[in-house]
């Protein structure tokens, strides 16, 4: 607490100082063209995440997922060897699309145009007249996409040159937390998904910065706090190479509604007899290059992509995550009214973040300003303005 203001001020640590304070340009978020530079210097080169294993527990199960910033669609299955595979959704033949719709469960693939059949490891098994070809079967599976899992969260990468491994490019450390966190133990999860009007970095910036919870959310996002932090600041944050963390406050002794105390006092419950320790009382926030949140609360940790469509234009999938079914009626309204509480204070957000990127696009600003709370959103464009620098400078721009 500051004594003068009477205003909770974090520690920051040096590296703040160190990225800078001067003005950051506008122009990467509504320009065209610099969107086209972050579609292979930022998405192509990155692993993006794209699901989690609770989707997946059984042999033969699948989910698809369409990635229309690279113009892909890729299957992940787990094999009968119960080892996770990824596949473009492309049929090697002709290239029709393999799999329609969003999952499901299945022994094997096949394609409805001619029928060449694969296996749950991709290699192709059999195709009608296939002795014409002048091909053999081993040439022709599927085409294997990396993927991997940290912290129950799967991963793909489409780069076409090498590519770090997953635990390397996010950091030992930051995955070691990740997999201690309930959401690697999650069994089911509710999930919304939205559209926004807005540059997917305009669109996270917003999730990466406290400042505006007393304007935007004076009742919502800030009825968990007292008058140690009345304005929701974090504790600190942490750097970790293209990837933030910050450590959120919240108050030991929160005044909230009765309705508020049966749910979340249902959700404590659960929790503790998940085996979570309460014994401290802040929360981290991981911030995953390049558009990743992971919030390991431990009553009710969340996920949130952005998955860029266009220069102005974002889709978000937020998921919650809870281990072990609903086997209660108050344990599945604790749950719903968990997932509708985090889509009111969501809908707050849009409004003004779609207003940002009316404001930006008219070019009426050239440069924007970050402040101290606004750290998370400057490490955001240094890493984004570095991938983009070296990327051009590999082809010769």
């Amino acid at each position: 607490m500051n004594i003068e203001t009477g205003i909770f001020t974090p520690p920051f640590d040096p590296v703040v100082q160190a990225l800078g304070t001067d003005p950051v340009p506008a122009g990467p978020y509504y320009r065209e063209d610099w969107f086209e530079l972050e579609r292979e210097a930022v998405f192509r080169r990155s692993w993006l995440n794209i699901g989690h294993i609770a989707e997946l527990p059984n042999a033969g199960d699948y989910i698809v997922r369409e990635l229309e910033i690279l113009g892909a669609s890729i299957i992940i299955v787990r094999g009968r060897d119960g080892t996770l595979r990824a596949f473009h959704n492309v049929c090697p033949h002709r290239g029709t699309q393999l799999v329609d719709g969003q999952g499901g469960q299945a022994s094997r693939f096949s394609c409805r145009y001619h029928m060449w059949t694969f296996g749950l490891d991709g290699a192709l098994i059999s195709a009608p007249d296939f002795e014409r070809f002048y091909a053999d079967k081993a040439d022709c599976g599927l085409k294997m996409v990396p993927v991997g899992d940290v912290g129950g969260l799967i991963y793909v990468n489409l780069n076409r040159g090498p590519i770090t491994p997953l635990r390397a490019w996010i950091g030992e450390e930051l995955c070691t937390q990740m997999d201690s966190t309930v959401v690697a133990r999650a069994t089911h999860y509710s999930e919304y998904v939205y559209e926004i009007g807005a540059n997917w970095k305009l669109t996270y910036d917003n999730f990466q910065e406290n400042y505006h919870l007393r304007f935007i959310h004076p009742k919502s996002g800030l009825a968990g706090l007292g008058k140690d932090n009345p304005f929701g600041y974090p504790v600190r944050y942490g750097f970790h190479g293209d990837h933030r963390t910050q450590t959120i406050w919240s108050n030991p002794e929160p005044q909230i509604t009765p309705t508020q105390a049966l749910t979340f006092g249902r959700a404590m419950q659960m929790a503790i007899e998940d085996g979570v320790d309460f014994g401290d009382n802040t929360k981290q926030y991981f911030a995953l290059f390049p558009s990743l949140f992971l919030f390991a609360s431990a009553i009710q940790p969340f996920s949130h992509m952005v998955y860029p469509i266009s220069a102005t234009r974002s889709r978000g999938v937020i998921r919650l995550y809870w281990v072990g079914a609903d086997d209660s009626a108050s344990k599945r309204f604790a749950r719903e009214y968990m997932m509708a509480t985090t889509r009111d204070i969501h809908s707050e957000d849009r409004i003004v973040i779609e207003a940002g990127q009316r404001g930006l696009s008219s070019g009426a600003l050239s440069h924007i300003h970050f402040q101290e709370q606004e750290v998370l959103c400057r490490h955001l464009m240094h890493a984004v303005a570095a991938k983009v620098s070296a990327y051009q400078a590999e082809a010769g721009q």
